[in-house]
């Protein structure tokens, strides 16, 4: 039966929803691994390797339980295999090995290309949100990158931004993995749509809130003036102990008074 190194809880595999049967076939398997499996099997050989992986950085590990879920549910015996792996959320050092995986070749060599590319990605939005987090210095961090990239990497990366530190996450998607929900700001959109009172904007999402979502951290955006300083003023006299915080967006063409 297969073992792996247990410390503390990993997510289930199926919280994933990995595309298992396409997986298994090598359809997103850099092709020559495919080649390599293929021409083992016609030659009826099963050597016993063992497979390390590690990165050249200091760096905070992400990704590994999805890649864990990988090779249970998408290799051809998982039982037949022997795994030992360091957590999400683990400080892990240059050349240090994150994961070890022993067994016979064939039944996993289709799956290096995803979870190694699982364990890129996930460690790179890992160790970028830890840095922010530091430099923040106790400040409270939300993690917001939703409009910036595919919305398929939205669950991954928002589980990665939370082990490392994020307190917040901006959609349902990216805090669906630890039960958590979307958290975010009164946006430009909402000033615009009352005429650029950003005072009338939040204090109708604010009486709003108040109704539907009490626990709402209310946040809004200051910036839409360009006078961030007193619109920051204007709103906290207006919402008084209902305001969380405020969020400056200056865009980079402009300059704020």
């Amino acid at each position: 039966m297969a073992t792996e190194t247990t410390r503390k809880g990993r997510l289930p595999p199926e919280i994933f929803d990995l595309p298992v049967e396409k997986m298994r076939e090598g359809y997103y398997t850099d092709v020559y691994f495919n080649f390599a499996r293929e021409t083992l099997l016609a030659d009826g050989r099963h050597p016993r390797v063992v497979m390390q992986v590690f990165q050249k950085r200091s760096a905070v590990l992400g990704g590994m339980d999805e890649a864990i879920a990988v090779l249970k549910l998408c290799s051809h015996d998982w039982d037949s295999l022997t795994v030992h792996a360091l957590y999400d959320g683990d400080d892990i050092s240059p050349y240090e090995s994150v994961l070890t995986i022993e067994g016979d070749y064939t039944l996993f060599a289709h799956l290096e290309t995803v979870y190694l590319g699982v364990l890129a990605r996930r460690t790179l939005v890992s160790t970028n949100v830890r840095r922010v987090v530091e430099a923040a210095n106790g400040k409270p961090i939300l993690f917001f990158p939703a409009r910036h990239d595919h919305h398929r990497v939205q669950t991954g990366d928002g589980y990665a931004a939370h082990v490392a530190g994020a307190i917040g996450v901006s959609t349902e998607a990216q805090a669906s993995w630890w039960g958590g929900r979307g958290v975010g700001t009164v946006p430009h959109a909402l000033i615009a749509a009352y005429g650029a009172n950003t005072v009338l904007a939040a204090t109708k999402f604010s009486e709003w809130a108040e109704e539907n979502d009490p626990e709402l951290n209310v946040v809004v955006l200051v910036d839409f003036e360009n006078d961030s300083v007193k619109t920051s003023l204007e709103v906290a006299r207006a919402l008084g102990t209902r305001l969380w915080g405020v969020r400056l967006d200056t865009s980079r063409a402009l300059v704020d008074r």
